[in-house]
């Protein structure tokens, strides 16, 4: 359910962000362990991610019990940030904000746009600095030194350190923390408990290994809460600078004459990859938002209009999605029929006729397959032509992050205009349908909800789209 909009500013709750100098360094283990910890406790926590990440998001919900939410000023524009920050975090009684990369690693090319350090200094949040200590001791000052000066205006308010391996090795760290004057606001010793397992495109999501997922939350927030200064943690959330804004919310329409169109979403361990605030554009744009797996359901939703599915590894799951025929029949039923379909980067691929040679939906003619090489990077788009999503001409910001191909790359009416890495034109627009591998955020293309739920209430109840 969509969230009442506000009108008013509301105060921005204690705040934390938890950065790094690198990549790997421990900080979703430390974010993840302390939400959970601090909702242990008894504190509403907000949780929230640097940068277009869908896995650590997954994670993050299952530690606090809401949604996970992403800040990224590449895809929704720096005016966004405070604005989407209030929106999710409405009614928390602390936020923790994970950081992407390296503290001050950003869009390449364009300063802090998009980094950590930016998110930080647009919400006056102080910066934990998680740091792997496994391979240094005293050195541990200059290079946290060097992160706490290299911009005077972030904030960085303590230091956890990650994989001490000794009592004389944590001895050594914090006697040059102290030279440094940063407090030490956590010690981590190492562990190969925390396991959590990967494949091609980083951590196995939330959704996939629920149960296994839910324990490896519990035990890093036993981690952390053995390793870390709780309390000290918590007051320096509530030192973050003063600050109130109006909450972002959707474009809102009225429900179409009719009632709501039931707009069929994507979800289940095969399409795990959305933002929570897409459900709610629909929602507000007058949408009827109903959840289908698609490995499991043989139909969609009563009286479907609409299907959206997002991101995803559908190539881990490509032999269960091709045995589903009827699910793929009806898909492709409600895409004859003029239903709009919004399908992104691996609903592209559900929608192509074969991926690794298993049947899809059939809805494209193209074929996918799986590649060694990694596509990602953000993107600036323009759309080719008018769309179920977009007039032509629109321009947005999106990303793209996959390790597939589909032949063609394109149709004879492509989806969108790209410019990086390189000019072209990529995707599909056919009828009603809509299916891309770019990846956009709600805030980053606010008409494309409205004008989605509008095809949907104008194409009436399709074809095989279940009982309805």
């Amino acid at each position: 359910m969509t969230p009442q909009p506000h009108s008013a500013p509301l105060p921005l709750p204690p705040r934390l962000v938890i950065a790094a100098p690198s990549s790997n360094s421990g900080k979703t283990t430390v974010a993840t362990g302390l939400m959970a910890a601090f909702r242990a406790a008894g504190l509403t926590v907000s949780p929230h991610k640097v940068g277009p990440d869908y896995i650590d998001p997954g994670y993050h919900g299952l530690a606090t019990g809401r949604p996970g939410r992403n800040l990224d000023a590449y895809l929704c524009g720096t005016d966004a940030l405070v604005p989407l920050f209030a929106h999710g975090a409405r009614g928390a009684d602390l936020a923790v904000i994970e950081g992407v990369m390296g503290l001050y690693d950003g869009a390449a090319g364009q300063g802090e746009l998009a980094s950590t350090a930016q998110v930080a200094k647009v919400l006056g949040a102080p910066v934990v600095l998680v740091v792997d200590a496994s391979a240094q001791s005293r050195s541990v000052a200059a290079l946290v030194h060097g992160f706490a000066s290299f911009d005077p205006e972030v904030r960085i308010g303590g230091v956890v350190l990650n994989k001490v391996g000794s009592d004389r090795h944590e001895e050594l760290l914090r006697a040059a923390l102290d030279e440094a004057g940063v407090p030490v606001l956590g010690v981590l010793r190492r562990t190969k408990e925390l396991f959590t397992p990967s494949r091609h495109l980083g951590l196995v999501p939330a959704a996939e290994r629920r149960a296994e997922a839910v324990d490896a939350v519990a035990a890093l927030a036993a981690h952390v809460r053995a390793g870390c200064d709780l309390p000290a943690l918590l007051r320096l959330a509530h030192a973050a600078a003063t600050r109130s804004a109006v909450p972002w919310q959707p474009p809102v329409a009225a429900v179409p004459r009719g009632g709501r169109p039931v707009v069929a979403v994507a979800g289940g361990p095969a399409f795990t990859f959305s933002y929570a605030e897409q459900a709610e554009a629909l929602t507000a744009a007058g949408a009827e938002v109903v959840r289908v797996d698609p490995l499991r359901a043989e139909e969609l939703p009563e009286g479907t209009r609409a299907f959206v599915v997002g991101g995803g590894f559908p190539e881990v799951y490509a032999p269960e999605l091709a045995a589903n025929a009827p699910l793929r029949a009806a898909v492709a039923g409600l895409a004859r029929a003029g239903g709009p379909v919004w399908a992104e980067c691996a609903g592209l691929l559900y929608l192509a006729r074969a991926l690794d040679g298993a049947p899809m939906c059939g809805v494209l003619e193209a074929e996918a397959r799986m590649t060694e090489r990694l596509t990602l990077g953000y993107r600036e788009a323009v759309a080719v032509g008018d769309s179920a999503i977009a007039a032509a001409g629109t321009r947005t910001r999106g990303h793209e992050f996959h390790r597939t191909v589909i032949e063609p790359a394109a149709g004879p009416g492509p989806a969108w205009g790209l410019r990086q890495p390189r000019a072209r034109v990529e995707g599909f627009v056919r009828g009603a349908v809509h299916a891309s591998y770019l990846h956009t955020h709600p805030a980053g293309l606010p008409e494309a909800a409205a004008r989605f739920v509008a095809r949907a209430a104008r194409a009436g109840t399709a074809a095989g789209t279940g009982r309805g």
